[in-house]
C-alpha cells in the first residue's frame, strides 16, 4: 500500500485502457460461456478500503455479462435474525449453483474489518471467524468452486481525494456514508486488521491477490487479466440461433396510435432546441 505522500503513479493512457479493456471484456464474455456450458461454479470475493475502487472494477467485470451467469451479491447490513444465524449462513444462500459466477461486493470478511474496527462483533466471535473463515473456504474450494480472493489496496492521500471528489459530485454523493468517513479517522486500526486478517486466511487453497488502485483504470485491467488467466479454462462462444425470414403479412391491423398512452417525446424537444439556437 502507498503511504502517505507517496507520488501518485501515472494514470494509465486512455487509449491503452480503453482497448485492453475492451479486449479483456470480450474475453470475459468468452469466459462466461466456458462457465456456463461446462457447469462450473465461481465465487470472485471483492474487498478493501472504502474507495479503493471495488465497485468500478465490477462494473466493468460485469457489464457485458448476461446477468443470468454473472451475478453481484451486495449484502446489506445483517437482519435481527440473521444475527442469530451461524455467520456465513447469509452469505452461504448467494452462492452460485453450476454454470453461474457471483462477484461479491464484500463479503463475509466484513467480519474481520468493518465489524472489528467498529466493535460490531465480540472478540471471540471475531477469533472464531478466523479460525472458520479458512475451514469454509476449503469446503468450497474441495467441493469444486473456483474461488478468487482480492483485496483493492489505496494510500490514505488517495483515498481522502477520493472521498472530496465524491462529497462534490451529486452522481456520487450516495456513495458517501458516515461509515466510509470512519475509515478516515481509523486507518491504522483498519490496517491492522487487514495485516491480522490476511496472515489468518490466506491459505494455499484460497490466497489474498492484492490489488493496487492508485490508478483505477490500471486495478480494473490488471484484476481482470488475473482473472482470467489464473482461471484455466477454454474460451467459448454461444451458438447464434439463425435468425428467420420475416413472413408475408396476414392483414392484421394495429390499433390507432392515439388509443396509447405514448411517452413524450423529451428528445425530440431537446434536438428542437439545440437546432433553434445553431441557427
Amino acid at each position: 500500500m502507498a503511504s502517505r505522500g507517496a507520488k501518485r503513479p501515472r494514470k494509465m493512457d486512455l487509449e491503452v485502457y480503453e482497448a485492453e479493456l475492451g479486449r479483456l471484456q470480450a474475453e470475459l464474455v468468452a469466459f462466461q460461456e466456458w462457465v456456463r456450458t461446462t457447469g462450473q461454479r465461481v465465487v470472485v470475493l471483492f474487498e478493501g478500503r472504502d474507495a479503493a475502487g471495488k465497485g468500478s472494477a465490477i462494473k466493468r467485470i460485469t457489464e457485458y455479462l448476461n446477468p443470468r451467469v454473472a451475478r453481484i451479491a451486495a449484502l446489506p447490513a445483517p437482519t435481527g435474525r440473521e444475527r442469530t444465524q451461524w455467520y456465513f449462513q447469509r452469505y452461504v444462500a448467494h452462492l452460485p449453483a453450476a454454470g453461474e459466477i457471483v462477484l461479491f461486493d464484500r463479503s463475509w470478511y466484513n467480519r474481520a474489518g468493518v465489524e472489528r474496527v467498529m466493535g460490531f462483533c465480540s472478540d471471540d466471535q471475531y477469533h472464531l471467524f478466523l479460525e472458520q473463515a479458512p475451514v469454509f473456504e476449503r469446503m468450497l474450494v474441495d467441493d469444486g468452486v473456483i474461488l478468487r480472493k482480492y483485496w483493492f489496496s489505496v494510500s490514505d492521500v488517495e483515498q481522502e481525494r477520493r472521498f472530496r471528489s465524491r462529497a462534490k459530485d451529486p452522481m456520487r454523493q450516495w456513495k458517501l456514508s458516515p461509515m466510509d468517513l470512519e475509515s478516515i479517522t481509523r486507518w491504522e486500526d483498519y490496517s491492522e486488521a487487514k495485516d491480522v486478517m490476511m496472515a489468518a486466511t490466506s491459505t494455499a487453497w484460497a490466497p489474498w491477490h492484492v490489488v493496487e488502485s492508485e490508478d483505477k483504470r490500471r486495478s480494473r485491467i490488471n484484476v481482470m487479466h488475473h482473472l482470467l488467466t489464473s482461471i484455466p479454462h477454454e474460451p467459448m462462444t454461444p451458438e447464434v440461433p439463425r435468425i428467420p425470414e420475416r413472413p408475408a403479412p396476414r392483414g392484421y391491423e394495429r390499433p390507432p396510435q392515439s388509443e396509447q398512452n405514448y411517452v413524450p417525446d423529451h428528445a425530440a424537444t431537446l434536438l428542437a432546441t439545440v437546432k433553434g439556437d445553431r441557427s
